[in-house]
């Protein structure tokens, strides 16, 4: 979903591939529109609730980012 309905996860794809920083939170948030966000590395065990409105980044075990997502 990469519309203004949704977490706004195409208006942050540009960052795929940079390593996640906390500090990056906040503009991630603004730039994407999404009402929530939340880091999912490998391993890390996440509820199966989708919320069209949050914004999901998926890392590796580097802290890469590998995908945006929402949900």
């Amino acid at each position: 979903m990469t519309d203004n309905r949704g977490c706004g996860d195409g208006k942050v794809a540009r960052l795929v591939g940079k390593v996640w920083a906390e500090s990056m939170r906040d503009q991630v948030m603004k730039t994407s529109s999404a009402r929530t966000l939340r880091v999912i590395a490998p391993d890390t065990i996440v509820t199966m609730d989708f919320r069209p409105d949050r914004l999901n980044v998926e890392t590796d075990a580097q802290g890469r980012i590998t995908r945006f997502k929402c949900g």
